[in-house]
């Protein structure tokens, strides 16, 4: 069933109108949108250069000058806290602070309206900020490294200041040959990643003051100092010259040796001169004083075993090591006195037996005990 709802198909006169009234429409926009938008180098249009600052970043590598930039380096220590002794590295957390002038970030306050441009948290500072600025990186970086702020500071001359927080873990030689008396320079690493030192110099800044090494406390460690210093390193990485300007900061601490004291070395040394008793032991019972000896052996060897977890897991031998070691040899070393007095006494010759167990009743405790010194001694000297 067909309905009419009174709307007629257009005529031909009527197409043709509408086709006309369509072109003349596209015609006037083409001819306002030429009048707006004039060709480049024209009066009044933007210049090429002009459009493409307006929508990218004009300062993306360093500024030019007559010899490298100089970017002020500052790492303030806030917390060590953990030093591994069998990794031999070390996990620090603080703030870096870089500083350096780009005269093209310059800008007139009067005109800016602020004294002071200041790009806070990650997405200002990777997507507002216009300017380059040094990437650092740990060179010594022994896996953890994050940044968890960062502020970047800008003022009217150009000088620029980023500041960021840090937490890394860095490795650093340790030298623990006087373990548990040792002390330690833990040093970490920076550079700033791509230029070598004719591109990029760092400089230190001042040093931190003596209140903020006094607040930083590390367990069984007593902190001395920190220092910082450039150095230049080989990095293939750093640019065309392959040398590249590092910001070292040594940390100085002495472990506490209380605690290993009195854990391994007292302990150690009460069960090796209560062993000595043996000498006044009856000279003819033979057998119980090697049992008594033996016993100690064993005691000092469970000891160890228990404490094992405590001692560095390192490959040379350390002081603490020689009293270890010496415990063992002394007390196995009176076993060979024990047969000696009981061949006597069964050859009847009981008047060397008993001169023999008078003299082992000072010499063996006055010879472990020198030795021990001797060995203290000798590691801080040649150590």
């Amino acid at each position: 069933m067909n309905r009419d709802y009174g709307i007629q198909p257009p005529s031909g006169y009527g197409r043709l109108m509408a086709a006309i009234l369509m072109f003349l429409g596209v015609l006037a926009w083409g001819t306002g949108k030429a009048s707006l938008d004039p060709e480049p180098g024209a009066p009044g249009a933007p210049s090429t250069a002009s459009a493409s600052a307006a929508t990218y970043p004009i300062a993306l590598a360093p500024p030019r000058s007559a010899g490298p930039l100089i970017v002020r380096a500052r790492l303030d220590i806030n917390q060590i806290n953990e030093i591994d002794d069998g990794a031999e590295n070390f996990e620090f957390s603080g703030v870096m602070t870089l500083s350096w002038r780009d005269p093209r970030q310059a800008f007139d306050p009067d005109v800016e309206g602020v004294a002071e441009k200041i790009y806070t948290g990650a997405f200002q500072f990777d997507e507002a900020s216009p300017g380059w600025y040094p990437q650092v990186m740990l060179v010594n970086q022994a896996g953890l490294y994050e940044k968890s702020a960062v502020m970047l500071r800008v003022r009217p001359d150009g000088t620029s200041i980023l500041t960021e927080t840090l937490n890394a873990i860095a490795e650093s030689k340790l030298e623990m040959r006087r373990f548990p008396f040792d002390r330690q320079h833990l040093e970490a690493a920076f550079q700033v990643l791509g230029f070598d030192k004719d591109e990029v110099q760092l400089v230190a800044d001042t040093e931190p003051p003596p209140a903020a090494a006094s607040r930083i406390h590390i367990p069984q460690w007593d902190l001395n100092g920190i220092s910082s210093a450039i150095q230049d390193w080989e990095a293939p990485y750093a640019g065309r010259g392959g040398v590249a300007s590092t910001y070292v900061v040594t940390i100085d601490v002495n472990r506490l040796p209380f605690y290993l004291m009195r854990l391994v070395v007292f302990p150690l040394a009460v069960i090796v001169l209560l062993s000595f008793a043996v000498f006044w032991m009856d000279r003819s019972s033979i057998g119980d004083r090697i049992s008594v000896s033996f016993i100690g052996i064993l005691t000092a060897v469970a000891y160890l075993m228990v404490i094992g977890d405590s001692m560095p897991r390192i490959a040379y031998v350390t002081l603490i090591h020689g009293y270890l070691n010496l415990s063992l040899i002394i007390m196995a070393i009176t076993l060979l006195f024990h047969l000696m007095v009981g061949g006597l006494e069964q050859r009847g010759d009981a008047t060397r037996a008993r001169r023999i167990d008078q003299f082992c009743r000072w010499a063996f405790p006055l010879t472990y005990l020198g030795l021990m010194g001797v060995m203290t001694i000798s590691a801080f000297i040649f150590f």
